[in-house]
């Protein structure tokens, strides 16, 4: 590429400062248009549908045009059956959100994320097991009532866990709700937390913008905070609150929407997203359906990225 000198920049004016400013921008620019065209989706939004008919509603969500998916468990289904039944619908699952099951060890757990093809193995809050916690509430009770202390400890399970997830040949990756972002009297987050006590070398960060925004967080303002951690995003939107949300309670939760029908600016967000390290995005949208099924909700949001794309 060819120098251009100081005087012939100040002599062109406004229309060389904006080829210029264009050029430097450029490679972001095809960067956040390529991840809006390579939108993957998070299985939770069908999980429903896969719990019904798994083979089925994969070989959908391939119709809609995803190519990628993120796994939320496994539908009931042994590891290898799901894996079939992505390789059958062309899909590929470069990140799986599994969960312990009782009684499963955490080799046996990252068996299933590389028997899926996985590159990334997600978690969002770890728990001890707890013979108290017997429901959805019970599980929202006891993450209510930890303190700073217990989430700085968490860090340093979600370290361990990590490193078990290298030596398996996997990146780890936390995913967040709009708990992390109840603040403690010292002004910080439950999120600051994680991010000062956990390794960035081994914990990545994928972001649920939904949830961030909710508490009272957009991702802008993280992507700027807290740089080069973050690999995935998972994209969704909702109505707009009076103000944010940080408990983990459906009867808090907004009401959830497709994209491009709530308020989040997700051009701005996939444009500052490969500066921030961002790979891989996933739509997710949360229960209960009201206007469309799940699938229809699905084609709605793959439209949407792809025209913002």
């Amino acid at each position: 590429m060819f120098p251009i000198s100081r005087r012939t920049l100040l002599k062109n004016g406004p229309l060389a400062a904006a080829s210029m400013t264009l050029l430097t921008t450029m490679p972001e620019m095809i960067r956040a248009a390529s991840l809006a065209k390579a939108t993957g989706i998070q299985l939770y939004t069908v999980g429903k549908e896969l719990q019904e008919d798994m083979a089925g509603t994969l070989a959908k969500v391939a119709a809609i045009g995803y190519r990628t998916v993120e796994s939320a468990g496994l539908a009931g289904k042994p590891a290898a059956e799901f894996r079939k039944s992505l390789d059958d619908a062309g899909l590929k699952c470069p990140s799986s959100h599994l969960f312990l099951s009782p009684g499963q060890t955490a080799q046996q757990y990252f068996e299933d994320v590389n028997t899926l093809g996985s590159e990334y193995a997600v978690s969002s809050v770890v728990i001890k097991p707890n013979a108290n916690v017997k429901s959805a509430d019970d599980f929202i009770k006891l993450i209510a009532a930890m303190t700073q202390d217990d989430f700085k400890k968490m860090g340093g399970e979600l370290n361990t866990m990590a490193s078990q997830a290298k030596s398996a040949g996997l990146q780890f990756a936390y995913h967040n709700h709009n708990l992390e972002f109840r603040k403690w009297s010292d002004g910080t987050t439950t999120y600051d937390t994680l991010m000062v006590e956990t390794d960035p070398s081994l914990v990545k960060i994928e972001l649920d913008c939904g949830w961030a925004d909710l508490g009272g967080h957009p991702p802008l303002e993280l992507f700027k905070k807290y740089p080069g951690r973050f690999r995935m995003l998972h994209i969704k939107d909702f109505a707009p609150v009076a103000q944010p949300v940080v408990t983990l309670d459906p009867r808090t939760n907004p009401e959830w929407t497709e994209l491009g029908k709530g308020h989040i600016d997700y051009r701005a967000v996939l444009a500052a997203a490969p500066a921030a390290g961002v790979e891989h995005i996933f739509v997710e949208q949360e229960p209960p359906f009201t206007k469309f099924t799940a699938l229809e909700a699905a084609k709605v949001d793959y439209d949407y990225l792809r025209s913002i794309g």
